[in-house]
């Protein structure tokens, strides 16, 4: 078969994981799936050493201008503190334009998003990059939505993800899309991913979007819900656990986690089922009452209001499974 060609778009100042992850992604799709072919490409405004911010230099093969963008597949254009002046390169912004109408897909990891909204492609468009550029996203382009929130999205052809490891979850992604889940599970499981996670995954999971415990009585709250998110967690049990008041919990807690108590509750409990899902087999009913949401119904309405799917949907999508011996 003819080898899909894909196209990274990178510049001085560039954030190499948003090249490197998924240049693995599609290399090692290519060696898993014998439908799997993939030409990978490396450009620049200028062919030769591009560096990144901390020192790393990285080869482009090949100049923009160099390119012929009749063919190509896929569009990845990288992110980085860069970009601002890549934005203000008007052969690389023309370039890309011209060839982004003519590829099958064009994408964007963390703030390259910035070079296809400059190039015009993003116009109308809902897109994502990394949180903490979403903002000033949003305010110097008012003609695209910005939502800051998911890992990934997918708007028509145009694909866009947040930052630095994001970029990988958006690749397995486009290699689901060309090649079915099971290749882009495969791919996860080879390259040691804990999970190849939806776009709608929020890019706020408890690790981000909460602080880490400063006192002990929150600290010892806070264990209590990630040893047991199916127990008794209300306000008075939390407090319990604490040793302080509900109402002082209730305080202290937001203080210092920056979300009330039920929310963080409600957050972790989402994401262990998520885990249970993935990495076992037990039914869903087992997996709701273990993780405190009682009835498999009421797991349901809760992963289809956040994730936009159901869990056994979930499960049959994002399961990583065991590759297969190679004889």
């Amino acid at each position: 078969m003819t080898a899909r060609r894909i196209v990274f778009v990178i510049f001085d100042g560039l954030q190499p994981i948003d090249l490197v992850g998924p240049h693995e992604v599609f290399s090692q799709a290519g060696l898993l799936s014998p439908d799997g072919e993939y030409q990978c490409q490396v450009a620049a405004p200028a062919a030769g050493p591009v560096r990144a911010p901390s020192g790393l230099l990285v080869h482009a093969a090949h100049s923009v201008s160099d390119l012929d963008p009749a063919g190509i597949d896929t569009i990845v254009v990288a992110g980085g503190v860069g970009v601002d002046a890549a934005c203000g390169d008007r052969a690389l912004v023309e370039w890309l334009a011209a060839a982004g109408r003519s590829a099958r897909r064009v994408t964007s990891v963390c703030t390259g998003v910035f070079l296809l909204v400059a190039a015009g492609l993003a116009e109308g468009r809902r897109v994502t990059c990394h949180w903490s550029r979403a903002g000033q996203l949003a305010a110097k382009y008012p003609g695209v939505t910005v939502d800051a929130d998911p890992i990934f999205i997918r708007d028509g052809w145009i694909w866009t993800s947040a930052g630095v490891t994001a970029g990988m979850d958006l690749a397995l992604a486009l290699v689901e899309d060309d090649l079915g889940a099971q290749v882009a599970r495969d791919v996860a499981r080879y390259l040691v991913l804990y999970l190849r996670r939806p776009g709608s995954q929020s890019q706020f999971s408890v690790p981000l979007w909460s602080a880490q415990p400063s006192t002990d009585p929150i600290r010892a709250a806070v264990s209590a819900v990630h040893a047991h998110p199916g127990a008794r967690l209300g306000i008075t049990d939390l407090a319990a656990h604490a040793k302080l008041s509900p109402r002082h919990l209730q305080r202290r807690f937001a203080a210092e986690m920056g979300t009330p108590p039920a929310s963080y509750v409600k957050q972790v409990r989402i994401e262990s089922a998520r885990r249970a899902l993935t990495e076992g087999d037990d039914p869903v009913d087992a997996i709701a009452r273990r993780c405190g949401f009682g009835t498999a119904e009421t797991l349901r309405r809760v992963f289809q209001r956040r994730l936009g799917v159901a869990p056994s949907e979930y499960r049959d999508r994002f399961r990583l499974t065991p590759l297969k011996e190679t004889p």
